[in-house]
């Protein structure tokens, strides 16, 4: 490999990271399959590679594929509802394309769990990245004309389960404050003002620590157990401010440890409509 082919792969890097977290919802895992494709691309001889971008796709969705493959087994077994590993940044922080991207938000990626793995492949490469038909095609080996039969299905399961609002960056970061506020000064009706009737919250805790084991349904016994959990809180317990893959949320540290990181979405009339609570130390080692 030349110097130059190193930087070309590095240009390539935070693209790559994006589509292999996209396609398997964890970081460590994303950073691994990037570090994959860097050896292959070592071993390779890059100037008979027309188009490098292509090649550097064509191998991180494949290594992504086979990851998908061997790690459902796995998560069929997981404890609890599982949850992507969050990528956090500071509250105001430019943050990188691979995190402005709505494709990236906790909700849609809980959706595409429920795809099978070229189901997501097509969906993330399509959606995510506008490959047209024919390059997707060849990368997961079906038709262009299958892979629109699985772009039109993947789609319509989103969709219908991926509610999108039109709620401003404005109005989401008061939302959320709002919502710490309620929590901290243990206010049942004001939190309860925030949740929509039908909210259900989700918990991460992977069977490592403590966390709801089934989704909670309900305005009503999602304030009594938000409310009971900050009853329990340690007085060493923090709340950070943070963007959780591009959108308001929260760290909650105890002493100078990450115990948890949560995130939400919100419909049209401006209340909380899901909560996505990632407490998993595995899913929280790269925040810091």
């Amino acid at each position: 490999m030349q110097p130059d082919d190193t930087e070309l792969f590095e240009e390539q890097r935070e693209r790559l990271f994006g589509l292999a977290y996209r396609m398997l919802g964890t970081v460590a895992a994303a950073e691994d399959m990037v570090q994959d494709a860097y050896v292959r691309w070592h071993d390779v001889d890059s100037a008979a590679i027309e188009n490098p971008s292509a090649y550097l796709t064509t191998v991180v969705t494949r290594l992504c594929l086979d990851e998908l493959k061997s790690a459902r087994k796995q998560r069929d077994a997981y404890t609890g509802p599982w949850l992507p590993a969050p990528i956090v940044a500071e509250r105001n922080a430019t943050l990188p394309s691979v995190e402005r991207d709505n494709a990236l938000s906790m909700a849609l990626l809980v959706v595409l769990e429920a795809l099978s793995p070229v189901q997501r492949a097509v969906f993330v490469l399509r959606e995510g990245f506008d490959i047209d038909y024919s390059t997707i095609a060849r990368i997961v080996h079906r038709s262009p004309e299958h892979c629109r039969k699985i772009a039109q299905r993947a789609r319509a399961h989103v969709g219908a389960r991926n509610r999108r609002y039109s709620t401003s960056r404005d109005e989401q970061e008061a939302l959320v404050q709002a919502f710490v506020d309620a929590i901290e000064d243990g206010d049942p009706e004001q939190l309860g003002t925030l949740l929509a009737e039908d909210a259900i919250s989700y918990s991460d805790g992977g069977g490592e620590v403590t966390a709801a084991l089934r989704p909670i349904y309900g305005r009503e016994r999602i304030t009594r157990f938000l409310l009971g959990l900050a009853r329990k809180a340690r007085p060493d317990t923090r709340i950070e401010r943070v963007s959780v893959n591009g959108d308001p949320g929260f760290t909650i540290y105890v002493e100078k440890d990450v115990q948890s990181v949560w995130s939400f979405a919100s419909n049209d009339n401006g209340q909380i409509d899901r909560l996505f609570t990632v407490l998993n130390p595995q899913k929280l080692s790269h925040v810091r």
